[in-house]
């Protein structure tokens, strides 16, 4: 039977396969799915995606800040604003799920170069 560690290190060969933009995209792709359906499944789910959806932006955030971030200021920027957009929605009594799930999509087609 399979062990944690078998798994981790099978993850970790697997990642080290993909660029960390592709990684990146990956996981926005993923909170995206998570905030869509967990419309379907309840408070819980909902509260559960959200909070996942804030730690993403809070991180990315915190990277923009950075002072070491080798990003282009106006990509900078433009990406703290909408990150800041987003918090301000996940605060709202009613967050717009589809709105954010949209965005980290967006953010994931950029990552990944797709259209």
């Amino acid at each position: 039977m399979p062990t944690l560690n078998t798994a981790a290190r099978a993850y970790a060969a697997t990642a080290a396969a993909r660029s960390h933009r592709d990684q990146e995209a990956d996981l926005f792709r993923r909170v995206g799915l998570v905030l869509r359906r967990s419309r379907a499944q309840g408070e819980t789910a909902r509260v559960k995606a959200l909070a996942d959806n804030q730690r993403l932006w809070t991180m990315v955030l915190d990277l923009l800040r950075d002072p070491g971030n080798a990003l282009p200021a106006p990509l900078r920027g433009s990406l703290i604003s909408v990150g800041l957009c987003l918090q301000r929605e996940m605060q709202t009594a009613e967050p717009d799920l589809e709105f954010l799930a949209a965005v980290n999509e967006n953010i994931a087609a950029g990552l990944a170069g797709t259209p």
